[in-house]
């Protein structure tokens, strides 16, 4: 498959969460959930760390570029589900290693997880707030563990740069960056309803909760702006 670049940005025009999955387990990378504000944003460092790796559509705007691209099929795939169809897929026979959030909210997520999928094997997991050395000693556990699947909730960019400090000492394993998908999971913070994500909407649905978000908004109607004029 093609990487499709998108303002510097290379994306993956995947048509479904399945497709992806079994393009990754043939290909073990980090996988980057691309949106608009990505895109705009990425410093040289971050797109060189995209660009090596597995990026693909997580939000409206990334798959309308995409679109007009030439690329009809690509979707969205929204990586708070994601991580969890590859659990899904996979809890039987491969190992995890999660990172990220607050002590209580990991410690929640790995209960449920266990619940959820009885056979899962968690090799290894922590919180996201790494002090002093916590880095180094949690890059080592990986390198020990060699888990199969390493997911990091730390938010963007900080989960990218630190799954790529992980990929070099185990490059064999799937990566997958989270931002906040512990806190949803555990039900801590609400998702849209159901006919909001399916009509591409979720972002106008969190507007509505969080008004204070206008400002992130305003950086995807700019990026609209250079899609419909194609410079992007």
């Amino acid at each position: 498959m093609q990487q499709i670049a998108l303002g510097g940005v290379g994306v993956y025009p995947f048509t479904s969460a399945d497709e992806l999955i079994s393009y990754v387990a043939e290909r073990p990378a980090i996988l980057v959930a691309i949106n608009a504000e990505k895109i705009l944003h990425a410093t040289d460092e971050l797109k060189a760390i995209y660009n090596r790796n597995l990026g693909y559509s997580d939000g409206a705007g990334a798959v309308l570029a995409l679109k007009k691209k030439g690329h009809q099929n690509a979707c969205k795939i929204a990586g708070c589900e994601l991580w969890l169809k590859i659990i899904e897929r996979y809890s039987r026979e491969k190992s995890f290693y999660l990172v990220g959030g607050k002590p209580e909210v990991i410690e929640e997520t790995i209960q449920k997880l266990r619940a959820d999928f009885p056979r899962i094997n968690i090799v290894g997991y922590r919180d996201g707030y790494l002090k002093g050395s916590d880095d180094e000693t949690l890059i080592a556990d990986i390198a020990e563990k060699k888990p199969d699947v390493v997911f990091v909730a730390m938010g963007s960019p900080k989960q990218e740069l630190l799954m790529e400090r992980m990929q070099r000492v185990h490059p064999e394993a799937i990566y997958q960056g989270l931002g906040g998908s512990f806190d949803v999971y555990t039900g801590r913070v609400e998702r849209a309803p159901e006919w909001w994500i399916r009509h591409n909407l979720e972002f106008a649905y969190r507007l509505i909760k969080q008004p204070s978000r206008i400002k992130r908004q305003i950086h995807l109607v700019r990026f609209l702006f250079r899609v419909l004029t194609n410079r992007i």
